[in-house]
């Protein structure tokens, strides 16, 4: 069939999907790559097309041993109604995408398009070009092009936002392949990420979230080495912003200056998630880690002396090759003396490509997992512990979208507190809209949310609110428009680069 027949087939407008895959680095490029292909004339197909759109995107993770079973799992999947399809076009991008590059296109020959981490913003043009020459197309760009935040991006969120302000790690930690991947850190100019949130902010954002491998790393590409904590306190100036973020800081990193802007910055949330990934300091010297449990601890104690009412998570990795028992129990030392609000645990998973898959000294599955379920056990009771201490306590919520499952049924809301603890909360009479802010008495803790069963004490409507109305308002409008008849092909070529934008993932 011809690239004229092809067209012809498809005909109307072109849907897309994009499936995503591992850190928040990844769901923010993925909103680039959805704003991409929107300004290339497609448009977002349906909740639960469950793979009829006329392009499928996979953004996808390298971190997990098993990564590459899932996608092809799901290329799998795909290849009959491709099949079926002329026109449908599926293409992958992302840390995988980056690791493997020919590989795919071998094992997955239906797959159109392959792009790297480094330029997402080649995607409308690689599947233009796909279509035309009839093969597919494998662009992996060895180093970042330009800085992702220059592309157009269909946000997820009318009142939150992610906001990056570096790209890449400089870190060698040996079980981690993130940084061979996305390369060597790349710091965004203060300036341009201080107009990216002024503009967030003046169409309704109210909460932002700042982004990076290693967020508080930022500075050492520019030569400054309290950049992080002046771009703290300089998000406190901007007026109509609420709530600022960060994720995922590095304790080598974690400096005093940094605790002080967090202290000092009204709109900097009371909330600090510190990777530790093991207690042990000769697992943490086989990690690479250039830290030790001592300096972690210090910088809990420092952080909890400042801010009293943080919260505070982690990210805990469990069998690490040559972990012995000696070894977990100094990790559930620190779990207890950390006190930890929430912890991601994770069982040692290889990394091809990474040092640590090479190490002698591979744990047991058997004596991995019952070492996990010891760890999940503990940190359990305490976070369970630590959100009993939030009752009796009012906290002004941040009302979100999609946070409880079991809101309708139970006839509640939810939202975040400041310290992003999940709350759901009775539903008042008054309209209350994603983004508004609502202040509630908390009555009842489980590990893993808050209870605020009593009436709301207050609502205040926000402009963050009028922004979600406001989407939802036209979102509702344009499906109600009949759809026309377009020539059937997107624009050729990569968009116009808008004045501001932004970029993101965190490798810890």
């Amino acid at each position: 069939m011809s690239s004229i027949d092809r067209s012809q087939a498809v005909g109307g407008t072109r849907t897309y999907e994009v499936r995503t895959y591992g850190c928040q680095m990844n769901v923010h490029d993925s909103e680039r790559l959805a704003g991409l292909l929107e300004d290339a004339g497609y448009v977002r197909a349906p909740e639960g097309s469950d793979g009829e759109a006329d392009v499928v995107v996979f953004n996808t993770c390298a971190v997990r041993e098993n990564a590459d079973n899932k996608l092809y799992g799901n290329l799998g999947h795909l290849a009959p109604k491709k099949a079926r399809r002329p026109g449908m076009q599926i293409a992958v991008g992302g840390c995988l995408a980056q690791k493997d590059r020919d590989t795919i296109v071998k094992k997955a020959p239906w797959v159109d398009v392959v792009f790297g981490t480094h330029n997402i913003g080649k995607l409308p043009v690689l599947l233009e070009r796909a279509r035309v020459q009839e093969e597919a197309q494998v662009e992996i760009a060895e180093s970042l092009e330009a800085f992702p935040s220059t592309l157009p991006t269909r946000r997820e969120s009318a009142y939150a936002a992610w906001v990056s302000i570096s790209v890449g790690c400089n870190n060698t930690c040996t079980f981690c392949i993130v940084p061979a991947l996305r390369g060597k850190e790349k710091d965004r100019r203060p300036g341009d990420i201080l107009a990216e949130i002024e503009a967030l902010v003046a169409e309704g954002v109210s909460e932002i979230t700042l982004l990076g491998q290693n967020v508080n790393a930022y500075g050492s590409d520019i030569g400054d080495r309290e950049a992080f904590s002046k771009l703290l306190r300089a998000c406190g100036k901007i007026d109509g912003l609420e709530r600022v973020r960060f994720t995922s800081p590095h304790p080598r990193d974690f400096t005093d200056d940094v605790i002080a802007a967090m202290a000092e910055t009204p709109n900097v949330m009371p909330q600090l998630h510190m990777p530790l990934q093991s207690g042990s300091d000769p697992v943490l010297k086989a990690m690479r880690r250039s830290y030790r449990q001592e300096r972690f601890l210090g910088i809990i104690e420092k952080v909890r002396a400042a801010i009293p009412h943080a919260a505070i998570s982690t990210d805990i990795i469990v069998g690490f090759p040559g972990e012995t028992e000696e070894d977990f129990e100094q990790t559930l030392h620190v779990v207890r003396e950390a006190r930890f609000a929430q912890a991601f645990t994770f069982q040692y998973s290889k990394r091809p490509g990474t040092p640590a898959a090479e190490m002698d000294g591979q744990i047991p599955k058997k004596v991995v997992q019952e070492r996990y379920e010891r760890l999940v056990a503990l940190q359990e009771e305490i976070s369970w512990e630590e959100n009993k201490k939030q009752v009796g306590r009012t906290l002004q919520l941040m009302v979100a979208e999609g946070e409880g499952r079991k809101d309708d049924s139970t006839h509640r809301l939810s939202g975040r507190a400041p310290d992003n603890r999940l709350v759901h909360f009775t539903k008042p009479d008054q309209e209350v809209r994603p983004g508004d802010v609502v202040t509630v008495e908390i009555t009842y803790a489980a590990p893993h949310h808050l209870l605020a069963e009593g009436s709301v004490l207050d609502v205040r409507r926000t402009r963050a609110g009028d922004a979600w109305e406001k989407r939802n308002a036209e979102k509702s409008a344009k499906a109600s428009q009949p759809t026309g008849v377009l020539l059937g092909l997107p624009k050729v070529g990569v968009p116009e680069p808008l004045p501001v934008a932004a970029s993101g993932c965190g490798c810890d």
